[in-house]
């Protein structure tokens, strides 16, 4: 078997003294999406926190392309890209400004040309490359986050909430941008309160309720999920959480 992107096995963590997780198992492979889905509490935020290395687990482990964030926060956060539900830019600068200022702390500068070939592989119309963020919407503040992490060329993308506050087009267009980057082979966790939009772009659902993973399904045949049953699921979760 190949070595999953994202592993945690076995994770019991939380916050000043209080448990959240207890017993997480979740494994994503490179090219899968992967929707993680809970009530509030459930432990869907801390997951990605694990990751991202800003919460330690008190056993078990956790694993981002076979490096521990741990013990090694910055290998770690060098193979992933995370776009938290309110993206944050530099206002007073344009969205390339924003892109080139970024690459350079990370250590990937890159040119004019291929700034904007990220950007516009996003989705973000050319006309918006050289205008501040200011003014941007949500949607085209996750495109420019997205456009970054095209640029960085990241093997894992962890997401929270991507489609809060978007309208349906800004939705449609980011699902298909998902559908892009799980064809280029990236790894891609989500965690969100949208059932519809999860079974729109997921190639599996993960239950999560009181820190376990309770249940897992996957996508299958023409319609890849039943939406009344993962409904089923999920309100039931939500009540025992």
């Amino acid at each position: 078997m190949a070595q999953p992107a994202l592993h945690a096995q076995a994770v019991e963590a939380g916050y000043a003294g209080r448990s959240i997780l207890r017993g997480l198992d979740l494994a994503v492979a490179p090219g899968e999406t992967y929707a993680l889905l809970g009530a509030n509490g459930a432990g869907k935020t801390t997951t990605l926190s694990l990751f991202l290395g800003f919460v330690q687990p008190t056993r078990g482990q956790v694993r981002v392309l076979g490096a521990d964030p741990v013990v090694d926060a910055a290998a770690a956060r060098r193979q992933l890209a995370y776009i938290p539900e309110n993206v944050a830019l530099y206002e007073h600068l344009s969205a390339r400004e924003n892109l080139a200022y970024l690459l350079d702390l990370a250590g990937q500068g890159l040119g004019r040309d291929a700034i904007d070939a990220a950007l516009a592989r996003a989705g973000l119309d050319a006309a918006a490359h050289g205008r501040r963020v200011a003014g941007f919407s949500k949607g085209m503040r996750q495109k420019v986050a997205i456009g970054l992490a095209l640029a960085r060329r990241v093997p894992v993308l962890l997401l929270d909430e991507p489609t809060s506050g978007l309208d349906p087009q800004a939705t449609a267009e980011f699902s298909r941008l998902l559908g892009w980057l799980r064809g280029e082979g990236v790894a891609i966790l989500m965690v969100t309160h949208d059932l519809l939009g999860a079974a729109d772009v997921a190639d599996r659902i993960g239950f999560l309720d009181q820190g376990r993973l309770r249940e897992e399904v996957a996508a299958s045949g023409a319609e890849r999920f039943d939406v009344r049953a993962l409904h089923r699921r999920y309100a039931t979760a939500g009540e025992s959480a």
